[in-house]
């Protein structure tokens, strides 16, 4: 008799809910932690079942794992090729310590670039088709950019085929011209190159002599075999743009020009052009007559240094692009009072006052490093002096030793790290603002110590005379005021008389040595910083006569209106140090 089965007793069922939005469950150190695991089993040579060998390096790997991470690999493992069923693959062309770092890269996601590895990395990097690797040293590279090396890194990029990077440093080599043929890396270029580089219209340069003088240094620096290709270099050189001055006494008298017949009739081209009106000359148009249309860089400038209430060391930027004020690295010690320059990308605080002595030190800041270091002492005490940047030279020019207004001036060269004195000027300055224009170091206004008067007296310094000559007085006396240049004509700004702070401010036309009045300053300014950037002239803080500004206002010559800032600096500070460079890549 068949028995029954047993009843067995449901179980009772769990409740789930009908909602599927729920995200699925993702352990964030997941692919991490199997990476780690396999790095593991690499070193320890466990399920391996491939092993890369570059000289004598041996390494095994995974090839699922090469695949994952390269799509050289990947095509070589999965497809019809030998190396796809072979355990041991020699790559011929890689670099046995690269592809160590980079099979580390493989399996850690991380890599140390550096000047040692960068220049064999990059091109395994590029062979293996490790596209983050190869990124990640055209970022690297492009930070160590500096006139020094900017050509070989551009020609670097061209060959491994690194186009962003070859484009950005060939940009950099032309708006750094002027300071780049002065390398090695120039010097040794051949013709093509350098004929390439200087026939750019974007060809950074301030005038179109130091073309000139950078074609002189190539040709001299191999002078037996290439004088016969200067012709071909000065066809890229636009004479026409040259001072007729210049011309008569520089270029007609270079013996490469005299004895090359082509070279000379490039220079009756130039002369020729000079002695058109200006109607003619729009007409009377060669690829020498088109000025050059150079792309700045975006542009920061720097407030070194001053005075709030006693002398800081403080060093504030602003981006002209982001509109924002940011701090830098401080000066080594406290300055106010100082001059600042800049040759070669470099910024130099020159002289001042430290709160208790008048100096003679100058500091040198680096942008690149965001670091200060000390150079060369002037040969007097200055504070309150004038500082300007005439021929690759720093010229230091009056101010206030602890005792007396000076009449002296000295120059610093930055190649030899020697300064040396100068012709005196007429009379004594100190607080006095300096320009330079047309070749001239322009001194305007100041206090004469001696007589106990702000001066309206200006005169200007010629370096190949070594002469100072004196030029038409401004319209009022001016001490402390900022000086600013824009397309040839120079700006007297604020400055004081005594009790008197002004707000007026004033230009000089060199041509027709005559001083005319301009629109008035929202605030009245003495001791204040002004620098040009784009066309515009900018007036950074001073004091008003009872406080330290903090404000900035901007110049537009065109309309002849100034304009505040929306954004001050971070501390107010007057006889500060200020300039424009090039935004830096920290």
């Amino acid at each position: 008799m068949a028995t029954m089965p047993m009843e067995v007793e449901a179980r009772p069922k769990m409740f789930i809910g009908t909602r599927d939005s729920r995200p699925a469950f993702r352990h964030p150190h997941h692919t991490n932690k199997a990476f780690d695991y396999l790095n593991v089993m690499r070193k320890q040579n466990v399920m391996c079942d491939v092993v890369l060998v570059a000289d004598s390096i041996e390494i095994p790997c995974h090839k699922v794992v090469l695949c994952a991470c390269s799509q050289y690999f990947y095509a070589m493992f999965t497809g019809d090729l030998a190396e796809a069923k072979a355990n041991r693959i020699i790559l011929q062309e890689i670099d046995s310590s690269a592809l160590v770092l980079l099979i580390d890269f493989v399996y850690t996601s991380e890599i140390q670039v550096t000047e040692e590895n960068v220049q064999t990395l990059l091109p395994a990097a590029n062979i293996l088709q490790m596209t983050e690797v190869r990124d990640a040293c055209c970022d690297f590279l492009q930070s160590q950019l500096h006139p020094s090396n900017a050509l070989g890194i551009k020609a670097f990029a061209d060959l491994h085929a690194c186009s962003d990077l070859f484009s950005y440093a060939n940009t950099y080599c032309e708006q750094h011209f002027t300071e780049l043929f002065r390398y090695d890396e120039f010097l040794s270029l051949p013709v093509e190159s350098v004929s390439k580089l200087i026939c750019s219209d974007r060809l950074t340069v301030t005038s179109e002599e130091q073309v000139f003088e950078a074609v002189l240094s190539w040709v001299n620096h191999d002078r037996s075999s290439r004088q016969e290709v200067v012709s071909q270099l000065m066809e890229n050189v636009r004479l026409p743009l040259m001072s007729q001055e210049y011309l008569v006494q520089h270029v007609e008298e270079e013996p490469l020009v005299k004895t090359n017949s082509r070279c000379k009739d490039f220079l009756i081209e130039a002369m020729k052009f000079h002695l058109l009106k200006g109607e003619q000359k729009a007409i009377f148009q060669t690829p020498r007559t088109i000025p050059r249309t150079p792309l700045g860089l975006p542009k920061v400038m720097l407030v070194i240094g001053g005075q709030a209430p006693k002398a800081i060391r403080s060093v504030e930027c602003f981006d002209f692009k982001e509109d924002r004020w940011y701090q830098l690295a401080e000066m080594p010690s406290r300055r106010c009072r100082c001059g600042v320059a800049v040759i070669n990308g470099m910024v130099y605080a020159v002289g001042g006052f430290n709160g208790s002595l008048r100096v003679r030190t100058v500091d040198m800041y680096n942008p690149l490093k965001d670091l200060w270091t000390s150079c060369p002492n002037m040969e007097a005490r200055r504070s309150t002096l004038g500082v300007a940047v005439l021929n690759d030279l720093i010229y230091a020019v009056g101010g206030f030793d602890g005792s007396s207004g000076l009449n002296s001036a000295e120059c610093f060269d930055v190649r030899t790290g020697e300064w040396r004195l100068i012709a005196n000027m007429s009379t004594r300055r100190s607080s006095v603002g300096v320009g330079v224009l047309n070749g001239y170091v322009y001194a305007v206004g100041g206090y004469d110590g001696a007589s106990r008067q702000c001066l309206s007296s200006v005169e200007r310094y010629n370096p190949v005379d070594d002469v100072w000559t004196i030029v038409a007085e401004m319209s009022c006396r001016r001490s402390g005021a900022g000086v600013g240049v824009i397309d040839g004509v120079l700006y007297a700004v604020g400055g004081h008389d005594g009790p008197l702070v002004r707000n007026s401010v004033e230009m000089y036309n060199p041509e027709t040595n005559i001083w005319t009045p301009l629109a008035d300053m929202h605030s009245c300014r003495r001791n204040a910083g002004v620098v040009s950037n784009i066309g515009l002239m900018y007036v950074v803080g001073g004091d008003d006569g009872s406080s330290n500004l903090g404000s900035v206002e901007c110049y537009d010559p065109k309309a002849n209106v100034w304009t505040l800032l929306p954004s001050s600096m971070m501390t107010g500070r007057s006889y500060a140090g200020v300039t424009v460079i090039d935004r830096p890549s920290y």
